[in-house]
């Protein structure tokens, strides 16, 4: 037998960095687009492109040609197709880059517990507001925002502006109260909006008990990088989304602790 030249089998540490990368990619996709209308939408595409290559192979001229015009149009296709779930990725990118950095900066200056006392102290209405209503099984949305983005929220809702009250909160999700349906919106520790559309989860892995209340603050959560809390009207139980994902049944404690991290 001759000399056999391996030199394809070689890797060099930069193939291992970009199958990393790629890995990484692929995991926060498959995050984003799991339980998710976007799977069976993917699936779609695989079959059609599957279909083309068969019918190109097979020279059946027609089909080819038909197939071929969606394909020449696949990468405007994909963005218009998973347009939210392309926006929903680069919000979790930006997060994830400026915003924990920034957490970590004010921490190095201020420390942390003096950040996590002050949250505490503004937290306090809003706990003790949940804790009414779930008590008195009034439903309630509470969306809290990292900014105010007035045509996604304003346009739906009636701009409050307010300072954060127990009262206030208690008053706004009364069921006699014009506001009560639809979300509050916090930014700021200020409240923005009241009665604002959200947009609904299409997730088909959402409990079936879950009404439009729970589907529209995952919803938003999964549009935008903001984390909403829902009391529920039949049982009073309090849950808390966050990117898509929600812990149902959770405690007073639990939702300050989460509220501390991410607000």
């Amino acid at each position: 037998m001759g000399n056999m030249d391996f030199s394809f089998l070689s890797v060099r540490l930069l193939d291992v960095i970009d199958i990393f990368l790629v890995a990484i990619i692929i995991y926060y996709i498959y995050n984003l687009i799991r339980g998710t209308i976007a799977v069976n939408i993917l699936i779609g595409l695989v079959i059609i492109y599957l279909a083309y290559w068969v019918v190109k192979q097979s020279h059946m001229r027609l089909l080819t040609e038909i197939f071929g015009g969606f394909i020449s149009v696949g990468s405007i296709a994909l963005i218009v197709v998973f347009q939210q779930e392309i926006r929903r990725f680069l919000i979790h990118i930006g997060k994830n880059i400026s915003f924990r950095k920034n957490k970590k900066l004010w921490s190095l200056f201020l420390g942390k517990k003096e950040i996590e006392k002050d949250n505490t102290a503004r937290l306090k209405p809003i706990i003790d507001a949940c804790r009414s209503m779930a008590k008195s099984h009034t439903g309630a949305l509470i969306v809290f925002s990292k900014f105010f983005d007035e045509e996604y929220y304003q346009n739906s809702g009636e701009f409050i502006d307010a300072e954060i009250s127990k009262r206030l909160l208690e008053s706004i999700f009364q069921k006699n109260s014009p506001l009560h349906d639809g979300a509050l919106v916090i930014v700021d520790f200020r409240i923005k909006t009241a009665s604002c559309i959200l947009p609904l989860s299409d997730s088909e892995d959402l409990p079936l008990q879950f009404g439009l209340r729970h589907r529209a603050g995952i919803g938003v959560t999964e549009m935008s990088d903001a984390v909403a809390v829902i009391v529920s009207e039949e049982t009073g139980e309090i849950s808390y989304a966050k990117q898509g994902n929600v812990n149902m049944n959770i405690s007073h404690e639990e939702l300050e602790r989460l509220l501390n991290e991410d607000v």
